[in-house]
């Protein structure tokens, strides 16, 4: 398994990589309904798992090989259990009660270590940034998923060739709105991410499904030369496949109604097919007409009894023991009384790397995010520039506590734009962590700090031309306190976004979320209503209000430093002045900074929030499954 080879160019002895065999033994899988208990209410939570009346077998009694150097393809109506399949081998949590056993080279499987040398590509992992070339792409993910050895650009070299993503290389991936390379580039692409770190075990749901019969045969034997020159082993769900892609397989597993009625070559099935009675048509693809008929053939499960299975096992791991422990990152160690302890999963990268590698990422996509980047900071130069004109000089007290409020109105209603761009990154983060390629703290630090710079400058394109223009204190002091509060109030939103975009599960459920807490955090503001006034069953919302603590900033910062100012005249003796102004808001002096920490804590808090609601949702991709 494990023989020396000479490199092509310097002629030096390389040691081949392991070689790993795929077995299931019996598999079933029960999905169950949802019980009063569980936590299928939750928006996030995925339909499939939650609209289930009564228990359903997916899968019964499946066993097959997946043999070293070939490619297994899995074929079926739908329905018939082929993604859920692909998902076990790939060691995925399922909801449902599984039973059999996966094996690799003869050994139980465990999923911390077998993420290391396998590869799960699912029908939506075009999910890809559309903005970054196809070399970034594969570069990003050489960074996060091999360790620093100095080989990663060559490695990313080779992979392009391998691909024949060279002619693209330079190119931007595309998507939405921007104009990029074609579904068969991207199909190789999003495969390229998997392959980046060189599996040995390469899972594919459907990698032909939307593309045309040129770009399906292309990913085909490009699968196929990576099987036979690499030594890889190759299993891949196909829905429709025509005569040359098949070809191109060396075994089929043809399910029906989560039962295997064909294991093995075309040949095989063909022979199976005329001895149950039927007629193949002449210029027929036999395995599409297979699944035509699949009710009338016999359901062959080739059962594998215990004895043999643990033959089977025992050979495995005799076969095994000429591999160094180290190359053997599938199967969980034992205590010594054949019970297998927890495997752990070491990063390439420490926590430190992980977020300099996102954080340059991030910047890359916001700075060449059109709407976000250009449209955000034109938005807030004019917007600065309008208000300044239309509040010229201030007026009275009463027109500058309408711009205050205008102002955090506007702030904060403007982050919302960002909601379908970290839904967005969701897919993308989630692909990656369920990979092992970081640590979802990292993400979430990375797109923290990104955001610093760039939140600032927005901040301060406002607030420079607005501050001088409506006419409010006229100090540097006065100043940078407006522009430190423009600032948080900007970082508070974006926090608050981010929050809910790792909560809801669409744009349209996000952005009414969004937009009616909004609203009532404007209307528990202190504006419409003031604080001794808003009934006690309603104070919270008060103090949870976004709008609450800078609105009381901006007043304490205008008006406090010299509180005893006349504010209005009556009869020529002065019925307000600055510090009755506070008094009446219910504000006090030593409140300036302490608002300030408290939005503090709102942006910590909601950022929080949102790495634990990530945390959750990654848990369901990147947790892993161990069957005995």
């Amino acid at each position: 398994m494990d023989s020396p080879v000479k490199d092509r160019d310097s002629g030096k002895e390389l040691r081949r990589k392991p070689t790993y065999e795929l077995q299931t033994v019996d598999l079933s899988y029960m999905l169950h309904p949802p019980t009063a208990t569980s936590t299928s209410w939750l928006p996030w939570r995925s339909i499939s798992s939650c609209t289930t009346a009564t228990s359903r077998s997916i899968l019964r009694g499946v066993s097959f090989k997946a043999r070293i150097g070939e490619i297994l393809a899995i074929a079926g109506p739908s329905g018939a259990g082929k993604s859920t399949l692909l998902e076990i081998l790939a060691g995925k949590e399922l909801p449902g009660r599984l039973s059999g056993e996966v094996l690799v080279n003869g050994r139980p499987m465990d999923g911390a270590r077998y993420r290391r040398i396998s590869g799960y590509v699912t029908q939506d992992d075009d999910a890809l940034y559309p903005l970054l070339t196809v070399e970034e792409t594969l570069l990003y993910s050489a960074r996060l998923r091999l360790p620093n050895d100095g080989n990663r650009a060559g490695r990313v070299k080779a992979l392009l060739a391998e691909l024949g993503l060279e002619h693209v290389a330079e190119s931007r991936v595309g998507g939405g709105n921007v104009r990029g390379i074609s579904g068969g580039e991207k199909r190789r692409v999003s495969i390229g991410v998997d392959l980046v770190h060189n599996p040995a075990v390469l899972i594919l749901d459907e990698p032909t499904s939307g593309l045309d019969s040129g770009s399906a045969l292309q990913v085909m034997s490009m699968l196929k030369f990576m099987a036979g020159n690499q030594g890889k082993t190759i299993v891949v769900s196909i829905h429709q496949p025509g005569v040359r892609i098949l070809e191109l397989v060396s075994h089929v597993l043809l399910l029906g109604d989560g039962s295997v009625v064909h294991h093995g070559s075309m040949e095989e099935l063909q022979v199976k097919l005329i001895k149950s009675g039927h007629c193949i048509p002449p210029h027929v693809n036999v395995l599409e007409f297979a699944m035509d008929v699949i009710q009338s053939l016999k359901i062959v499960v080739q059962a594998i009894k215990p004895i043999e299975a643990k033959e089977e096992r025992e050979g495995g791991r005799k076969a095994l023991e000429t591999v160094p422990e180290e190359e053997l990152p599938i199967a969980a160690p034992e205590d010594g009384h054949g019970r297998l302890e927890p495997a752990t999963f070491r990063y390439a990268n420490s926590a430190v790397n992980e977020v300099g590698i996102l954080s340059e990422r991030f910047c890359k996509n916001v700075l060449r995010t059109k709407q976000l980047f250009t449209a955000r900071t034109v938005q807030s130069t004019v917007a600065g520039l309008a208000l300044g004109t239309i509040f010229l000089n201030g007026g009275g007290w009463r027109e500058k506590i309408g711009f205050f409020a205008f102002t955090l109105t506007f702030l904060l209603s403007s982050t919302t734009e960002g909601l379908p761009i970290f839904l967005e990154e969701r897919k993308i983060l989630m692909r990656e962590t369920s990979r092992g390629a970081y640590r979802v703290a990292s993400y979430a630090l990375a797109n923290a700090l990104v955001f610093l710079p760039f939140l600032l400058m927005v901040g301060v394109l406002y607030s420079t031309p607005v501050y001088w223009l409506v006419g409010l204190r006229r100090d540097i002091l006065g100043f940078l306190y407006f522009l430190l509060v423009v600032w948080m109030v900007l970082l508070m939103a974006n926090s608050f976004v981010v929050c809910f975009s790792a909560a809801v599960p669409n744009f349209i459920m996000g952005n009414s979320m969004v937009s009616g807490f909004m609203g009532c955090f404007f209307l528990f503001s202190g504006y419409f209503i003031a604080q001794n006034n808003i009934p006690k069953y309603w104070l919270f919302m008060h103090y949870m209000s976004l709008f609450k603590y800078p609105f009381e900033a901006f007043l304490i910062n205008e008006y406090g430093s010299d509180r005893f100012r006349c504010l209005e005249k009556e009869q020529g003796i002065c019925a307000m002045d600055g510090s009755q102004l506070l008094a009446q808001q219910g504000i006090r002096l030593s409140e300036k900074w302490s608002n300030l920490g408290v939005m503090a804590v709102f942006i910590f808090g909601y950022r929080l929030i949102s790495y634990f609601l990530l945390c959750y949702r990654c848990s369901g991709c990147r947790k892993v499954i161990l069957i005995r």
